[in-house]
């Protein structure tokens, strides 16, 4: 059964979410990248948007703005380490609920999802027009001085996604986990490949010596 979570985000809402579990998003989901962090974390200032129970994106969004309205174009995932230093205290501040980006983050957000109960997921990469066919309305803007990739965009989307849970309330880690299991079969993996690649040059030896 497809699973869709809507805004605002109690934490019984994530608590069950485990990390390679997938869900799809509707209600209200704002856009936030570096500049942003860096506002709130570390200048200070007050989010113009309450975060409290919300959804964060990791995305710097292509916008055409109208005089009437803005329409979402294209809306691809930022690479989340980015944000890796300063999502924890950002967590910690604005109680955001659920963190969307692009690739794995690291121990500190990590710790803070299972110290404040959040989670963060993962939106599939190359899929910026779909993730914009999701988004029905762009509900209005702020700090837009910052330039449209760093803006804080207010969406109002239906389904999401598709959103694969990278960091659960647990604290645990799918990205660190893989890099655990893939270290740990390599060379059970790599023995045959080194035994296939030795054979050929022994072969390649004795024609040439020929």
């Amino acid at each position: 059964m497809k699973k869709i979570i809507t805004t605002p985000i109690g934490i019984a809402d994530i608590a069950n979410l485990r990390i390679g579990d997938i869900f799809y998003l509707s209600g209200y989901l704002v856009t936030g990248r570096d500049d942003v962090h860096h506002r709130i974390v570390h200048e200070g200032l007050v989010s113009p948007y309450d975060f409290k129970d919300m959804a964060l994106l990791h995305a710097g969004p292509i916008v055409k703005e109208g005089a009437k309205e803005n329409v979402m174009i294209s809306i691809g995932p930022t690479s989340s380490i980015r944000m890796e230093a300063d999502e924890a205290a950002f967590i910690e501040k604005t109680g955001v609920r659920i963190i969307i980006g692009k690739g794995g983050m690291g121990e500190k957000t990590a710790e803070a999802c299972k110290k404040f109960g959040a989670i963060h997921c993962v939106f599939p990469g190359g899929c910026a027009v779909t993730a914009a066919s999701q988004v029905e309305k762009i509900e209005t803007v702020y700090w837009r001085e910052l330039g449209m990739p760093e803006s804080l965009w207010v969406m109002k989307v239906k389904e999401f996604g598709p959103l694969i849970v990278s960091i659960d309330t647990a604290g645990n880690n799918m990205f660190v986990e893989n890099k655990r299991y893939y270290a740990a079969r390599k060379e059970e993996v790599m023995k045959p490949i080194l035994q296939n690649v030795k054979g050929h040059m022994n072969i390649e030896q004795e024609e040439t010596d020929k």
